[in-house]
């Protein structure tokens, strides 16, 4: 009997909170709320070079950067975002020109750029990326790879705006 009635109880419950939040609209996919800034990381602006360009690819290749780039508060995609990546890699310095490049973000906020494999500099293997345009602070971010053998490296932004 006590399952019974907490089954049809928890029914009920459900039944009213759905339409409870259907007749107030709330029907609508969740949405991140509150969500901090990114902090720009200690070393993270080491060798920028403002204005690197629009590239599709760094180099020879056959290592991916990836992330996302989101809006601080509501953590909505920002699509059309300017990344600035650059690393020490198998073709150069990260103070070299040719190891800088940048990419926009898609639609979803996301964005991918190959480049050649990044090594260890001072220890570490690491890329260094800034989003710079401008209509949000300027973060820069240095995150480390677990080991010099990935061939991926992930970053991710969340964007404050001016």
């Amino acid at each position: 009997m006590t399952d019974a009635l907490l089954s049809r109880r928890s029914l009920i419950t459900q039944g009213v909170a759905v339409l409870a939040t259907g007749a107030t609209g709330l029907l609508v996919p969740a949405r991140a709320a509150g969500i901090a800034p990114t902090p720009s990381m200690r070393g993270g602006s080491n060798n920028y070079r403002p204005g690197a360009p629009i590239v599709d690819r760094i180099g020879g290749g056959g290592f991916w950067m990836t992330g996302t780039v989101r809006r601080a508060g509501d953590g909505a995609p920002l699509p059309g975002q300017r990344i600035q990546i650059w690393a020490h890699t198998t073709e150069g310095h990260e103070r070299d020109p040719q190891s800088h490049g940048a990419t926009l973000t898609d639609e979803k906020g996301e964005f991918r750029l190959e480049m050649p494999q990044i090594v260890p500099a001072f220890g570490q293997p690491h890329g260094h990326l800034a989003y710079d345009s401008g209509a949000f602070e300027t973060v820069f971010l240095r995150p480390v790879m677990s080991s010099s053998k990935d061939k991926t490296l992930a970053a991710h932004f969340v964007l404050q705006p001016l």
